[in-house]
This record gives C-alpha cells, sequence and structure tokens, in this order.
C-alpha cells in the first residue's frame, strides 16, 4: 500500500465511514418512505418486503465475491465503483413509476452496496493495528450511528415536504462527495496473492441466499407446503401441487452443501476459496460470524414492521414516524462514541454482551407498549435504550471478528464477516415480515369471526389490510359502514407488531447466548493488551 501520512490516513478513515453510512441512510430513509410508497404505487405486503429484501438480497449473495475482488483488483478502486453503481441505482429508484421497477432498481442498489460494505472494513484492516485499529472501528461505527440519526430524519422530512422519490435523490450528493474524499485521501492496497476467482463458489453463493430468502417471503403467498396461489411468469403458470416453496428451500439446502463441499475442495488443493475457510480457524472470527448472524436476525427485522404501524395504525405522518425512530438512532450515535471513549479499557467482547442486553431490554419494552391507541412518549426511552444497544454491539462486534485476521486476507474476511451479518438481516426481515403479516391476518379474521362478519366479506378484509400492508385500514376508517371493521384491523395490527417485536427480542437473546463462545484472549482482552504491529501492513 503507498506510504501515507498519519493525518491523510485518519481523515480517509472519515470517507471511507461515510461511505458505508450511505447504506445505513438509504435503509433507514426506505423504512420511513415505505407507507407513502404504498399508498402512491399501490403495492402488496408481498413487494413491501421484496422492496427492502431485493436490495438485502443481491447484498447478502454478493458480498463474498467482491470482498475478494477487492483483494485482488484494489479496495479502493471497487468503493469508488460500487458508490457510483449505488448513486445510478438511486436515480432509478427515485424515478421508478411502478413497484416492479422500484424493486429492480433496489436490486442494482444491492450491487452497489455489495462493492461498498467490505472494501470499507478491508481498507480499515488493512491500514490501522493495534490500538488504532480498536479506535478506527469505533470512529467507523460512531458515524455509522451519526448517520442513522440523520437517516430517519431526513427521510421524513423530505417524503412529508416533498416526495418519497427524494428520498432516493440524497444519495447523489453524498456519492459525491465521497468519491472526492477518497479519491484525495485513501491509497490503493491490494492482497499480493493474485489468484483467480472462486466462480462456481460465487454462483453457488447466490443459489443458497436467493431460493432461501425466496421461500421465506413467499411462504405465506404461495403456500409453505402445498400450493395455495400458483405464482406465474408470463404465460407460464405453476403446475405442481407441490408448493415452489420447499423446492426453494431444497435448492437453497442443496447449494448451500455443495459450496461447502466446493470450498474445502479448492482449499484442500491449495486454490483460493470464496468463504474465508481457513479463517474459521481463529476463534474470534468463526464464533464472532455466529455471534453476528443471530444477531443481525433480531437487529434488522423489527425495522421493517415498525414504520408501518407507526403510520397506518397511530396516523403518524413521515415525518413524525423519522423523528420518534431519532430515539433509536440517536441511542445508537451516542453509545458508539462510548464504545470510543472505553476502546483499551473494557474487553470489546463485554461490550458486545452489555449492548445485546440493552437491545433485548428496549425491543421488549416496545413489544409491551404496542397497542392500537399507544402514546408515542413512552416509545422514546425503549427506542432509545434499543439504539444504545445496537450501537454498543455493532462497533465492537466487528472488531471481535476481524481481531486476529492477517492484512492479507482482510478483504474476504471483510466480506464473511458482512456476508454472516447480511444472512442474517435476510432472514430477519423475512422472518419477522413473515410474523408480521401472518399474525395480523389470523388476528383479524378472528376478530371478524367473533364479530359476525360473513365468511366471505371477513376474507375480503383480510386480503385487503394485509396485501396492503395496513395502509387499507386509513380507507376503512373514513367510512361509518366500516369504521367498526378498522379498528379490528387496527387491533390486529397491533398484534402482529407485537408478535414480530417479542419474535426480535428472542433472536437477540440468542445473539446474547451465542456470545459466551467468545472467549479467546485475541476477542476478550483490551485492544491495549493485543500485540500491535505497525501502522502500515
Amino acid at each position: 500500500m503507498a506510504q501515507i501520512t498519519p493525518s491523510r490516513r485518519w481523515a480517509g478513515l472519515v470517507f471511507i465511514s461515510i461511505a458505508v453510512s450511505l447504506i445505513i441512510v438509504d435503509s433507514t430513509i426506505v423504512n420511513v418512505a415505505i407507507p407513502p410508497i404504498v399508498d402512491d404505487l399501490g403495492i402488496t405486503s408481498t413487494e413491501v418486503q421484496w422492496v427492502q429484501e431485493a436490495y438485502t438480497l443481491v447484498f447478502a449473495s454478493l458480498l463474498l465475491v467482491f470482498g475478494s475482488l477487492a483483494d485482488r483488483f484494489g479496495r479502493r478502486r471497487l468503493l469508488q465503483t460500487g458508490v457510483v453503481v449505488f448513486a445510478l441505482a438511486s436515480v432509478g429508484a427515485a424515478l421508478a413509476p411502478t413497484g416492479g421497477l422500484l424493486i429492480l432498481a433496489r436490486l442494482a442498489q444491492g450491487v452497489g452496496g455489495a462493492m461498498i460494505l467490505p472494501t470499507t472494513l478491508s481498507l480499515i484492516n488493512a491500514t490501522f493495528r493495534g490500538r488504532e485499529r480498536g479506535i478506527a472501528f469505533a470512529v467507523w461505527g460512531s458515524t455509522i450511528g451519526g448517520m442513522a440519526a440523520l437517516g430517519p430524519l431526513l427521510g421524513g422530512w423530505l417524503t412529508t415536504a416533498f416526495s418519497w422519490r427524494w428520498a432516493f435523490g440524497i444519495n447523489i450528493p453524498l456519492g459525491l462527495l465521497i468519491l472526492v474524499g477518497v479519491a484525495l485521501t485513501v491509497a490503493e492496497s491490494r492482497s499480493d496473492e493474485r489468484e483467480r476467482i472462486d466462480v462456481v463458489g460465487a454462483v453457488l453463493s447466490v443459489l443458497t441466499m436467493g431460493p432461501l430468502v425466496f421461500g421465506l417471503i413467499e411462504g405465506r403467498t404461495y403456500g409453505w407446503w402445498t400450493t395455495a396461489t400458483a405464482p406465474t411468469l408470463g404465460d407460464a403458470t405453476w403446475p405442481f401441487a407441490l408448493s415452489p416453496v420447499p423446492v426453494a428451500f431444497a435448492v437453497a439446502a442443496t447449494a448451500l452443501a455443495a459450496f461447502i463441499a466446493w470450498g474445502l475442495h479448492r482449499q484442500r488443493t491449495g486454490r483460493s476459496t470464496l468463504l474465508a475457510f481457513r479463517l474459521f480457524s481463529l476463534t474470534s472470527f468463526r464464533n464472532g460470524n455466529i455471534a453476528a448472524a443471530v444477531v443481525s436476525l433480531g437487529e434488522f427485522g423489527i425495522i421493517l414492521a415498525l414504520p408501518l404501524w407507526l403510520q397506518f395504525v397511530l396516523g403518524f405522518d413521515a415525518l413524525q414516524t423519522g423523528l420518534l425512530l431519532l430515539a433509536l438512532a440517536v441511542g445508537s450515535f451516542v453509545a458508539s462514541g462510548l464504545a470510543g471513549a472505553l476502546t483499551g479499557r473494557v474487553a470489546p467482547v463485554h461490550l458486545v454482551r452489555g449492548g445485546l442486553v440493552a437491545e433485548i431490554v428496549g425491543v421488549a419494552g416496545v413489544a409491551l407498549l404496542i397497542s392500537p391507541d399507544a402514546a408515542w412518549g413512552p416509545l422514546v426511552p425503549a427506542l432509545f435504550v434499543y439504539g444504545l444497544g445496537v450501537g454498543l454491539a455493532t462497533a465492537q462486534l466487528t472488531g471481535v471478528v476481524l481481531a486476529d485476521v492477517p492484512a492479507s486476507a482482510s478483504g474476504q474476511a471483510s466480506g464473511t464477516q458482512s456476508t454472516s451479518r447480511q444472512l442474517g438481516a435476510a432472514l430477519g426481515v423475512a422472518i419477522l415480515g413473515t410474523v408480521l403479516f401472518s399474525t395480523t391476518g389470523a388476528a383479524l379474521a378472528s376478530a371478524l369471526q367473533d364479530d359476525g362478519v360473513p365468511a366471505d366479506r371477513r376474507d375480503e378484509v383480510v386480503s385487503l389490510v394485509v396485501d396492503s400492508a395496513g395502509a387499507a385500514i386509513a380507507g376503512l376508517d373514513r367510512s361509518p359502514q366500516t369504521e367498526q371493521l378498522a379498528d379490528a384491523a387496527r387491533a390486529a395490527f397491533s398484534d402482529g407488531t407485537r408478535a414480530a417485536a417479542f419474535t426480535a427480542a428472542a433472536f437477540l437473546t440468542m445473539g446474547l447466548l451465542s456470545t459466551q463462545t467468545l472467549g479467546s484472549a485475541a476477542a476478550s482482552a483490551p485492544a491495549s493488551r493485543r500485540a500491535t504491529g505497525p501502522t502500515r501492513p
């Protein structure tokens, strides 16, 4: 890597952190903008999940590929390419006239995001050593916290004052800032190992993630075992009694087994592998990836449900929703700064565990407060505590995972740990989205049956509310003839959101338990007691 001055290295860290924050800002803005998108484009609840999952699916599927490509062709180069792709895709999302084209633009954003995330971590890992690395990861996390605080508020303001389309436009000036800043302050770095990319492994990784997430999202639509609704593609219709969902799960399981077998074969023959199999011999890397995946199941899924409930049940607009979610982001920002101050004094794994406890308390508190007539005031401290936990756990867990990884493998390792997180996030959104809409549908059907609503009318109302992701509640409430149905729908949607929140808390509890395996000296010792190396590899 080219020689650079210490001041330039730290300035480069700021732009690297803003680059990954581009992804965070976009996701928080999308969360706030989803209800107006539903109203404007008329998308269904399944499409709502796909607006989130199209991005996450491609993102998670390609992280390993781009992590390896960054090591081979240059980390800064791939970061800059990713920013350009992400910004151009954001223009497509802002101009999308239909839900299908919006989902397509989100797919393209996922490609850009998959280039950005592993390269930011890889550049930090290759640039900093010892205690400086711990500080760098803390700065990285604090920047994410700050941008997460800005995202909901900015998205809510843009959506309310202008249009949800402007919420995607913010990525253009951010992208230009990153491109200029990185070009001026970040030196290029790459691995000395120049082996060919594992193309077969890349294809198998996509075949694992794609069908898995498809099955989790579409199970309630097409049927978990037998076909409830036959999917169509053009003039072709699914012809079998067996639902495509178990077929998708079987494909994912087969591809996963083949991916592992193929990777181990390449490793035995001395060739490069897409997944850093050899790095799993490092206790901190192996156990940290497991913990990261489980934690992400709970952290990201609940963010899909809350904005829908706040706007369609409590009647908040996008700006009010952003202001309330700001409590979560402010907690994350405060905790990320606190984690940076404690670097070298407190074992990172202890900060991770403390953060997870705060997350569990916060999200469980939100779940207990959810009701059709909930007040916003009590939600603020619960969301703040949840955000505090996210800020404490996120950056420190990243540092734990990469603590013992050699710089030469930093891109591959960063891609692996990012994939663990995104796999958890993708599954979290899919699972919690399914819990939200399935619970809502079951609760509403039961309530309407108790009220004596005829079966055909009952099915119609349930489909209307669930397929619209709750947007139809306001329409039901405007007519005296359907006002009682709207009350039942609000109660049912609250039940679904509560169930999703408690499910998130359960996943976070599992994540906390999984951190008990992070007991190696490298992972649990304060950064100041670890061996320090030269500033540059």
